[in-house]
C-alpha cells in the first residue's frame, strides 16, 4: 500500500521484502506471527519527530523504512546526534523496557515506516519470547557499544577534521564506486555533521572546504563523493 509520503508501506512482517538480519526481521516464525498482531504500522515525513528527549515511554518504533537522527540537547540549546538509525533498529527500546523517560530525540531524516508497540504489549512479547528478549539484550549492547565508539571518537580524536573523516569513511560503506570515485547519498547538512562530531558548523565548512581543496572528499548537495579514501583513513589512523 503507498502511503502519503510516496512510500510503498511494508504491511505484513511475514512476508515483507525489506526484512533484514535486524532484530525483529530475523525472529523465529511464532515470535514474529505474534509482533505482527501487536505492531501497528505508520508512516512519517521527513523532518517529524517521533518522540521527544524527556517524553514518558509509551513504546518502541522499528524503523522499517528511511533514516532517522538520534540526538541529545543540553539546558544552552547545543544539540549532539548521537548517530543515525537505518532500518531494521529499534528506537525507544531502553527507555520502553526500563520505564523510564524517552533518553533521546528521535527526528526522520526522509520519509520513514515504523512499526509503534505499546510498552504493555512488548514487555509481555518479551516475557513469553525468549527468543524476543534475546533479540532485545542484543541490540541493547550493541547501543551500549555505539555509546562507547562515540565517546572515543570525540574525547580521543585529535582533530575535528579526524572525526569528520570518520563519519565520512562510515557513510562510504553504502556507497557506489566507479572510476576510483565512491559516490553515496548523504542527506546531512554542515549543521547536522557538526552535531554529529561535536563541533561548530564553522569548522565542518572549513574541513570540507579543506578536503575538497586537497582532492579527498566533497560533498555537492545531498551526494558525498570521496576521490581520495586512503587519504582518510590515513587520517583517522595517525
Amino acid at each position: 500500500m503507498n502511503s502519503p509520503y510516496g512510500l510503498s508501506l511494508a504491511e505484513n512482517c511475514l512476508v515483507c521484502s525489506l526484512r533484514s538480519d535486524s532484530f525483529f526481521c530475523a525472529l523465529p516464525k511464532t515470535p514474529l506471527e505474534e509482533f505482527e498482531r501487536i505492531k501497528n504500522p505508520t508512516s512519517y515525513p521527513a523532518d517529524a519527530t517521533i518522540f521527544l528527549e524527556g517524553q514518558p515511554a509509551r513504546g518502541i518504533f522499528v524503523l522499517c523504512q528511511g533514516r532517522a537522527k538520534l540526538s541529545a540537547s543540553a539546558k544552552d540549546g547545543r544539540t549532539l546526534i548521537l548517530r543515525i538509525a537505518k532500518p531494521g533498529e529499534v528506537l525507544g527500546l531502553q527507555a520502553t523496557v526500563m520505564n523510564e523517560p524517552y533518553e533521546l530525540t528521535v527526528e526522520t531524516m526522509q520519509p520513514c515506516q515504523l512499526n509503534f508497540v505499546k510498552r504493555e504489549d512488548f514487555l509481555r512479547f518479551l516475557k513469553e519470547h525468549g527468543d524476543a528478549c534475546l533479540h532485545a539484550a542484543q541490540h541493547l549492547g550493541h547501543d551500549c557499544g555505539h555509546a562507547y565508539e562515540l565517546i572515543r571518537s570525540i574525547g580521543l580524536s585529535h582533530s575535528a577534521s579526524e572525526r569528520l573523516a570518520r563519519v565520512l569513511l562510515e557513510s562510504a560503506a553504502e556507497g557506489q564506486t566507479s572510476g576510483g570515485v565512491l559516490r553515496v547519498k548523504l542527506p546531512l547538512t554542515h549543521e547536522d555533521i557538526s552535531q554529529l562530531i561535536g563541533t561548530s558548523r564553522e569548522t565542518v565548512s572549513r574541513a570540507l572546504a579543506e578536503f575538497k581543496k586537497s582532492r579527498v572528499a566533497e560533498l555537492k548537495g545531498s551526494t558525498l563523493i570521496i576521490y581520495d579514501k586512503a587519504a582518510l583513513e590515513r587520517l583517522i589512523a595517525s
